[in-house]
């Protein structure tokens, strides 16, 4: 009693077969907290109480608000996607979407040691914050061709790893044309259920595409990275406001107000 914690983002039972392989984000039972999708929906959260199970609970480190606190899950998903890139010194990557992940991303990317990384995003005022976050290149892609653009920064090649954080057609296409042959695209986005793939360009390319879903037991580093500023999500939160206030920010994003990000309900 007392502790400071937060919590897994996702309920996974600890028993299935993918559970008994670690693989906790593919549980066959998952359930997320106060996520309205029907498949996998726990009711519960943007309330003063809530009950979880003790063993996805993980305690805050001194320093880190809850405010901060609240924000592991994004971090999460960032660095899951891009463990599962292992990523190597001095590579380059390409981050498609400067949303919240992308830009969670550009900083795990970072803190993994990337050489280089480009951000790709049609909001301007997004790219500024990439490149204030650790991104060497920002690209527009209605001001340029941003597979040429990559290859430019990267002697031709392409991008060893592209982070793909939409989830469209374009972007898609996007991310896969932008590595070099051999290169790992990660997939994080989903906006769109279906996609059209290059299929020639990733089989001759020898590409590797990975689907990166939640996280998978992350949580203790990307407290880590909180505590130690390796990744910082204050530039993210939009604002802090009270429970009551809630249906009026949902509204507000809804209608995608300008520069807002995230925004965190405290009850």
């Amino acid at each position: 009693p007392g502790d400071r914690v937060t919590f897994d983002s996702t309920v996974y039972c600890n028993d299935c077969f993918h559970c008994r392989r670690r693989e906790i984000n593919l549980c066959d039972d998952r359930m997320v907290l106060g996520v309205s999708c029907e498949d996998y929906r726990r009711d519960g959260a943007m309330a003063e109480y809530v009950a979880v199970p003790q063993h996805i609970l993980y305690r805050l480190p001194d320093g880190v608000s809850f405010e901060v606190g609240a924000m592991v899950e994004p971090v999460s998903v960032a660095v899951h996607a891009v463990a599962r890139c292992d990523v190597r010194q001095g590579e380059t990557a390409v981050v498609i979407g400067a949303g919240v992940i992308g830009l969670i991303a550009i900083q795990a990317l970072k803190a993994a040691e990337c050489g280089k990384i480009v951000a790709v995003d049609v909001d301007r005022s997004r790219l500024e914050l990439a490149r204030a976050l650790g991104a060497d290149v920002a690209l527009h892609p209605d001001s340029c061709d941003v597979t040429a653009e990559v290859r430019a920064v990267t002697e031709g090649r392409g991008a060893d790893i592209a982070v793909e954080a939409v989830g469209l057609p374009p972007t898609v296409t996007a991310a896969i044309h932008s590595v070099r042959k051999g290169g790992t695209v990660a997939l994080i986005g989903n906006l769109s259920p279906t996609v059209e793939l290059p299929l020639q360009t990733a089989v001759t390319r020898e590409l590797t595409l990975l689907g990166s879903c939640a996280s998978r037991g992350e949580y203790p580093t990307c407290l880590d990275h909180l505590s130690s500023g390796r990744i910082d999500v204050g530039p993210l939160i939009s604002a802090a406001a009270p429970l009551a206030e809630g249906p009026d920010w949902f509204q507000r994003l809804r209608e995608h107000e300008a520069g807002l990000m995230k925004v965190i309900l405290q009850p």
